[in-house]
Parts: C-alpha cells; sequence; structure tokens
C-alpha cells in the first residue's frame, strides 16, 4: 500500500498536488491604460554654405626645391678637385641649391599674388538634430472579468479577447 501511494504521489501532476487549476471565464470590460510617452526621432537638417578653400600653394611644392638641389649639387661636384672634395661639395651644394629653389618659389608666388587668392567654394553642409515629441501609448489594459459570481480586476499587457484565463489556488484555511 505505501508502494501504491509514492506512485501516486509521483505520477500526479505538480499543480494537483499544490491545489493550483486554470479557468478560462467571460470578460466583461477592457479599458486601455494609456501614458505619455517621449519619442526621439533623429532629422537630418542641410543647407548650402560658401566656403574660403586657397589653392595649393607653390611654395608647398617639391619641384623648386628639388631642382634647385640637383643643379647645386653638380655646381658643388663640379666645383671640387678630388674625390673627397667633390662628394662634399656636392652635399653643400644640394642644401644650399634646394633652399634658394624653395626662397625663388615663394617669391614668385608671392609677386603674382596667389597667396591671397582664395576661392569661394559652395557645399552643402549636413546635421543630424534629434526631434522630440510626446505621444500617448497604450501601455497595458484594464481587464474586468467574472468569476464564481464574483467581479474581479486585473491589468494584463496584451489585450485579451472574450475570456481570460486565470490560475486557482485552493488552500486550506
Amino acid at each position: 500500500m505505501k508502494k501504491t501511494l509514492a506512485l501516486v504521489c509521483v505520477t500526479a501532476p505538480a499543480a494537483a498536488i499544490a491545489g493550483t487549476q486554470y479557468h478560462e471565464v467571460p470578460v466583461m470590460d477592457v479599458e486601455p491604460i494609456m501614458a505619455s510617452v517621449e519619442v526621439v526621432e533623429p532629422e537630418e537638417r542641410c543647407w548650402y554654405e560658401d566656403v574660403r578653400q586657397r589653392p595649393r600653394d607653390a611654395a608647398s611644392s617639391a619641384t623648386a626645391p628639388l631642382v634647385g638641389a640637383l643643379i647645386g649639387g653638380a655646381v658643388g661636384n663640379a666645383v671640387g678637385h678630388n674625390k673627397r672634395n667633390k662628394q662634399i661639395g656636392a652635399v653643400v651644394g644640394a642644401v644650399l641649391g634646394g633652399s634658394i629653389g624653395h626662397d625663388i618659389a615663394r617669391r614668385e608666388q608671392a609677386r603674382s599674388g596667389s597667396v591671397s587668392k582664395a576661392r569661394v567654394v559652395t557645399q552643402e553642409v549636413c546635421k543630424t538634430y534629434d526631434r522630440r515629441r510626446t505621444e500617448q501609448r497604450v501601455t497595458g489594459y484594464l481587464v474586468t472579468y467574472r468569476y464564481a459570481g464574483e467581479t474581479y480586476r486585473a491589468r494584463t499587457d496584451r489585450r485579451p479577447g472574450e475570456t481570460i484565463r486565470v490560475r486557482v489556488r485552493v488552500t486550506p484555511a
């Protein structure tokens, strides 16, 4: 007899042992619960602006210093009498020639007035802003239902249909 009782307890569902039952009961009324919610939406705004762009400087070009260095190196090499003097003359001539070429390019640029000439270009500029607004949203439902001749109310996340499932727990008093 003890074996049979133990077997019944093991195989019986936990809900039956705890006295919990579920029932579908009729819904009497459903009221949406509303709340104000702030909604943030990104909004891109674009406009056109005039932007000053300086032309590329001739002084920033490497051509004039390189040509000056080559010419200076050749002249320095030609001036020297022996191998060591020719090497030193070439190095010194290249450095001086590069510097002179750079200075000549800067003076030419200043003389032609290209340093102060800036080009105006119209370009599109865009920025993203957060657009905020408040709207009313349903955050849940207040459901009125009947069970065993009594009327009850409960809050639910979803709108129920014509019936709602309720859990009934029976415990000794």
